[in-house]
């Protein structure tokens, strides 16, 4: 194992044994990325292994799985960030060093430092055939629409700018505001962060679109109309939403019939981003109120599927119903295989890095709670696994704020707004978990 300098910063190499990782050390490595997904033979290490040998030799670790078909911006943005955040010289490892030099190639593209016609030489230079990466960014060219996820660690949520090129206007999707539970302080930075995109590219924000309304974050969605003046919508069945949270907080006043959002979408409804179609799913089972947005050859499901190794979302939330998400599940599976996929959270299975796009293909072929079960085995593994899980912390305080539709309370009499706790209002205490 040779690692082969493509910068200051980066070298790239075959798959290293557990040994070596205190030979990279010694030359002067701070830091190993593995882009390799386990399992791929039976004498490698895998990433358990990896970040035991990196932590033992005094180097930091990052776990990257790819394989070529299905690289996605999510991987090539996390392989930057790693190369950006990394206390000294990274060697990336795959089984030959192709995914790795691969994903460099892809970001130093994409960051506007090297033509996309510069990526075949750049790759004969190091000894690797790039044609594959080059043929990724030529598809990627052609996309329609285009997004971009921006992914929150705290909430492990993902946020999304979906823009039409041919008009360069522009839908905001679940956007996040930031609520600290324990000081009760609010902030607008990932807002502003999709904000500040938004204006470097000079687009034009048309929509900003719920999905449902969210139990582990606030909605960003008032404060970005504010800021834009583009009109908000959701599914039409948060009035029943509204409805049930309604008699939970004892809250006579709050006005159960959507009209906090611009629009509610029905079943089968179409309209307008910029010159795309846009159709709406109803998606219920995680929540009552759930719809999947598809735009163009990309759908926005949010939390009836996780990326393949994550599977699905719980179902245990009020209204929710394991069986109606499978049949979410099936309608949604029931797009064209090649239909991109953007999930709402990441979890971040195994440490991987964070992602959020798949395809239906992929969804149908891997996902860990779907391939080779029927309903009624779904049902079984999604109420078991829900009764395991305790309530989001954040439940309570955030769907007050995101049933009317990203509104925080309005100001009392001193100037201050208030949150509203129902006590012992839902299954589910975090000491349940404990051992």
């Amino acid at each position: 194992m040779q690692p082969i300098k493509i910068s200051e910063t980066l070298s790239i190499g075959a798959q290293p044994t557990e040994v070596d990782f205190a030979v990279l050390a010694s030359q002067g490595f701070k830091m190993v990325i593995n882009d390799r997904p386990d399992a791929e033979d039976a004498v490698q290490p895998g990433s358990t292994a990896e970040a035991k040998a990196a932590e033992e030799a005094g180097m930091a670790y990052a776990f990257i799985p790819v394989t070529g078909p299905a690289i996605t911006d999510a991987d090539v943005f996390a392989f930057q960030k790693g190369l950006r955040l990394a206390p000294g010289p990274v060697f990336a490892h795959c089984k030959t060093g192709m995914r790795a030099l691969t994903l460099h190639a892809l970001g130093e593209v994409l960051g506007g430092r090297m033509d996309a016609d510069e990526v075949i030489a750049f790759g004969n230079r190091h000894g690797f055939d790039l044609a594959g990466a080059k043929a990724w960014l030529d598809r990627r060219a052609t996309l329609n629409p285009q997004v971009t996820g921006f992914y929150d660690p705290r909430t492990f949520s993902v946020q999304y700018v979906v823009t039409d090129p041919a008009t360069k206007r522009c839908a905001i999707v679940d956007p996040v505001l930031d609520f600290d539970e324990k000081s009760g302080a609010t902030a607008t930075t990932p807002a502003d962060a999709i904000l500040a995109y938004v204006r470097e590219r000079g687009l034009t924000v048309e929509w900003i679109l719920d999905t449902h309304p969210h139990a582990d974050h606030f909605s960003a969605a008032q404060y970005l109309k504010a800021q834009t003046g583009a009109q908000t919508a959701i599914g039409e069945q948060v009035v029943a939403v509204q409805k049930l949270w309604k008699g939970l907080y004892n809250w006579p006043e709050l006005a159960a019939d959507g009209s906090q959002w611009d629009r509610l979408f029905a079943h089968g409804e179409r309209f307008k981003l910029g010159s795309l179609d846009v159709s709406v799913l109803f998606s219920p089972g995680h929540t009552l109120a759930s719809i999947t947005y598809v735009i163009g050859d990309a759908a926005f499901v949010h939390d009836t599927l996780f990326m393949p190794d994550g599977g699905t979302a719980r179902a245990d939330f009020p209204g929710g119903s394991a069986k109606a998400l499978w049949a979410s599940i099936q309608a949604i599976l029931a797009l064209p295989d090649e239909t991109r996929l953007f999930t709402g959270h990441d979890y971040q299975p195994h440490g991987r890095a964070p992602r959020w796009e798949s395809t239906v293909g992929q969804q149908k072929q891997s996902n860990a709670h779907i391939v080779e079960r029927d309903e009624a085995a779904f049902v079984a593994l999604r109420e078991a696994r829900d009764k395991t899980l305790s309530m989001p912390k954040l439940i309570l305080h955030a769907l007050q704020v995101n049933i009317r539709g990203g509104r925080l309370p309005e100001p009392e009499s001193n100037g201050r707004r208030y949150l509203k706790i129902p006590l012992d209002a839902l299954v589910g205490a975090a000491w349940d978990d404990a051992p």
